[in-house]
């Protein structure tokens, strides 16, 4: 009687890798990124173990060194050194993330994908996503109107691709018909669609010397709702968007299966700081193995569904796959 064994095709790491059902290309990896105004030296995060604030020459060396290892794009953040209600360091065209996009267009802009988050946070003075209004909440439409700005910046810079990340309503139509009427058609859109209020991005915070007191859950998605995300995803990809995203990503796969499950367009998901800081931490300890946890964290993210993965491993993980 025939017995069918499944066991039989997992007995050799060459077999298990002939039937593998899911496989993560360095092409599929986007390496984000943190360029620090007026620096000279990089800057360790101390919450993220191996990862830098850049100055610009070691922001280009990380981009040479992404490239070699075949990774697939780059998403640049800029930590100015001024900061104001309104965030004009985002909007100037000497600041700092503006600078940093010519700079690293210019040194690896034919070989990789250059990407940059277009929100206010990194660049306002009380660390919202958006401008604020008399009493003190995000005002939406005001802050549209700055993100149309931010973009229009960026893609003056020579960016490929613009993400707004700051969850407003009608962002991407706002940023899609700007663009457009400058003459940016070819700039793409990645849309952090459904951009979770999430616990776990702290160290995210020290990365950019945030200045956020509070949460920002007015405006970011509830960790408790799942159908909402595809509501969001659909009024962007309506909007135009070219990607849309799902972040975080690790705690958030049922999520990152049901957007794939429904996009045209890919989709990507954000291993966000506090999930890379939480193996650092536990491989730091010896309590798990630090190379085995990270590409199966990876593959995870690939297996929920997702096409592109924003990591702080992208590199390294690349060279791995390679």
């Amino acid at each position: 009687m025939f017995t069918h064994r499944p066991r039989r095709l997992r007995q050799s790491a060459p077999m298990r890798n002939l039937v593998a059902q899911n496989r993560i290309a360095p092409a599929d990896l986007i390496l984000p990124v943190f360029v620090k105004e007026g620096i000279q030296q990089p800057i360790d995060i101390s919450s993220m173990p191996g990862v830098q604030q850049h100055s610009m020459d070691s922001l280009k060396a990380a981009a040479h060194d992404a490239v070699a290892a075949g990774v697939g794009g780059i998403m640049l953040f800029g930590v100015p050194a001024k900061l104001d209600a309104q965030g004009t360091a985002g909007t100037d065209p000497q600041g700092i993330l503006n600078v940093a996009i010519r700079e690293v267009m210019a040194e690896v802009g034919d070989d990789m994908v250059v990407m940059a988050d277009t929100c206010l946070d990194e660049f306002t003075d009380h660390g919202h996503c958006g401008v604020l209004d008399d009493a003190g909440k995000v005002d939406n439409d005001a802050t549209n109107k700055i993100y149309t700005q931010l973009a229009l910046a960026q893609a003056e810079a020579g960016v490929h691709v613009v993400s707004p990340s700051g969850m407003m309503d009608g962002q991407v139509a706002v940023i899609r018909d700007a663009l457009d009427e400058a003459g940016h058609t070819d700039t793409a859109i990645l849309a952090y669609s459904a951009k979770y209020a999430s616990a776990f991005y702290g160290p995210f915070r020290e990365a950019v010397d945030s200045a956020l007191t509070g949460d920002r859950k007015t405006y970011q998605m509830d960790s408790a709702n799942r159908t909402e995300a595809i509501l969001e995803t659909e009024l962007d990809i309506q909007e135009g968007a070219d990607m849309v995203m799902v972040k975080p990503a690790m705690s958030y796969l049922d999520i990152l299966r049901d957007v794939a499950n429904m996009s045209p367009v890919p989709v990507a998901a954000y291993q966000i700081s506090g999930e890379y800081a939480m193996i650092e931490a536990a491989a730091a300890n010896g309590w798990i193995e630090r190379e085995p946890a990270m590409l199966e964290s990876l593959t995870a993210i690939r297996r929920a569904g997702a096409q592109n993965i924003l990591t702080y491993y992208a590199t390294e993980a690349a060279r791995l796959l390679a």
